[in-house]
């Protein structure tokens, strides 16, 4: 099933896991053509996914370079399959935060 989903809704929303936890903000939506439409294959959380994200301005490029990632904190790579998708205005993870993948420091 196809769903269409407006990713600025979701950019800055804070993902809940089935632990109830908080996983982090989404700062960053990976997606790749398929056919005519984008679709969304990851989803990147928390405080490094940001500096990743600023990382494509000279700033946040800087920053990152600075401190290695070590004092940038933790961030979170969600496959697809792993979201809820249903509700973009509270986004809810289908799995607890220890499954996800942390996303690698350089």
């Amino acid at each position: 099933m196809m769903r269409e989903i407006n990713a600025e809704l979701l950019l800055g929303r804070r993902v809940i896991a089935t632990d109830g936890r908080s996983a982090g903000r989404i700062e960053e939506i990976v997606a790749e053509p398929q056919g005519s439409v984008l679709a969304v294959r990851e989803y990147h959380l928390g405080s490094y996914a940001l500096m990743e994200r600023l990382a494509a301005m000279p700033f946040g490029r800087a920053m990152l370079d600075f401190f290695h990632g070590s004092e940038i904190g933790q961030g979170y790579r969600v496959p697809f399959v792993m979201h809820d998708p249903t509700n973009t205005e509270k986004p809810r993870l289908l799995c607890a935060l220890a499954d996800l993948e942390t996303l690698k420091r350089a």
